[in-house]
């Protein structure tokens, strides 16, 4: 609050209040505080638990969030699994790893407060064959070394708890998880807007620029000004951060990942989640059976080319979207180290008999018929110009700005704890 009288000059408050701040003259020049302290650009569950997490270090701090989407959680974090990763894939020490580990008691400890949904029904990473099972080793100590509980089983030991999989071996994860992430961004709109965050919905970011003193965030419902901009702009990150000259070294290469659910007669095929083992040197982790808070079961994804960021129904061809991807030299790059990879995952996205061939390595019980529509999601995968994809979070800061750049699985499950990181590691 500025002081009526300083150093023996009058300073007059204005009648007229602007957006809930309070202009003020001093020695005929006008002093104007900016509207707010921080923007968030992102209503996803990233935007949202840094925001939370704001308004319990900075409770006075004036605070808007805009997205260009109706409601919050419309893309990745409301069309992804719903799984709540342990943390057992991840390269130990990477912020990945760390930061999932502390991520799973933050999202349950929510979820139970608020009386959100989810599970704790655990994991098995199946080997169906001898190959798989030395790659199995790899990962149980690698889960060790990431201080993860996990417990080695045996195939008979798998038959009682999971009869309808097959398998030599696995990995149970018993702290993995389902939730309705949705859900946790529904419940933290409506604390946020209970503590006096704005909310602004349907508000596409046209420019962002900063000045010494301020971020100015130009939209298609006027400017916004704050001094501090966050940006978790998820399949849309490259571009804003274009904007302000910081995406030199990465670009958003969007993969589609489809998805079916099950037929209702095998909503309960499975009591644990369902994972393959990982192939070497790919990042997704292959088509998997998962339980949902909802009761039912899904299958999937597969992982192939998007020719648009936010193409979930396959319908139309967005030629900005494909020019930006294919424009990249790193994106051939990425498709000439992956192709053999990638006409496989387009013969599944093609075919639902191949699709089904993943998943009767270890469950036969399913049939074609029993895949019934369901939603499909986009990643966004975050590319160097060298063609390597980049694998752990990515976070890029300005005077007046951060911008979340790559935030890939397991960022739902990590997302307290990368609010409280930002805080920890002082970029906020």
């Amino acid at each position: 609050m500025i002081s009526p009288q300083i150093h023996g000059y009058k300073v007059r408050k204005s009648r007229k209040r602007i957006t809930k701040y309070v202009r003020y003259r001093f020695r005929g020049c006008v002093i104007t505080p900016t509207p707010y302290d921080y923007c968030i650009i992102g209503a996803g569950i990233i935007g949202l638990t840094i925001a939370y997490e704001l308004t319990k270090k900075q409770p006075k701090a004036r605070l808007i969030i805009i997205d260009k989407e109706p409601s919050a959680a419309q893309h990745q974090t409301g069309r992804n699994s719903g799984v709540i990763h342990a943390g057992v894939y991840y390269t130990p020490g990477s912020l990945k790893a760390t930061l999932c580990r502390k991520g799973v008691p933050a999202i349950i400890n929510f979820c139970t407060k608020h009386q959100v949904a989810y599970e704790q029904c655990g994991k098995l990473i199946v080997a169906v064959d001898a190959d798989e099972a030395t790659r199995l080793d790899g990962l149980y100590t690698r889960a060790i070394e990431n201080q993860i509980q996990v417990k080695k089983i045996d195939s008979t030991e798998m038959a009682k708890i999971e009869p309808n999989i097959n398998g030599v071996s696995a990995i149970l994860s018993p702290t993995t998880g389902i939730v309705d992430y949705a859900g946790i961004c529904h419940k933290l709109v409506e604390l946020l807007t209970a503590k006096g965050v704005i909310f602004q919905f349907s508000t596409t970011v046209i420019n962002l620029h900063e000045s010494p003193d301020e971020a100015v965030i130009e939209t298609n419902q006027g400017t916004i000004k704050a001094a501090q901009l966050i940006v978790c702009a998820g399949l849309q990150a490259d571009r804003l951060a274009d904007m302000m000259g910081m995406a030199d070294d990465f670009r958003i290469v969007p993969f589609r990942g489809e998805y079916f659910r099950l037929a209702e007669k095998h909503n309960t095929i499975v009591n644990h989640l369902i994972y393959p083992v990982p192939k070497p040197g790919l990042p997704f982790l292959g088509v998997h059976l998962t339980k949902m808070v909802g009761g039912y079961t899904t299958v999937g994804p597969n992982a192939v080319l998007s020719l648009g960021r936010e193409d979930y129904q396959r319908s139309f061809f967005e030629p900005v979207d494909t020019w930006r991807t294919i424009s990249y030299p790193g994106f051939w790059k990425l498709m000439n180290r992956f192709k053999l990879a990638g006409l496989s995952e387009l013969k599944r996205s093609l075919s639902k008999s191949a699709y089904m061939k993943e998943v009767h390595r270890y469950c036969t019980t399913i049939s074609v018929d029993d895949l019934e529509p369901y939603r499909t999601g986009i990643r966004a995968m975050a590319v160097d110009p060298k063609g390597n994809m980049i694998d752990d979070f990515l976070i890029k800061k300005t005077a007046r700005s951060l911008h979340v750049c790559n935030a890939p699985s397991p960022a739902a499950t990590s997302s307290f704890a990368i609010a409280d990181h930002l805080f920890e590691k002082g970029y906020l």
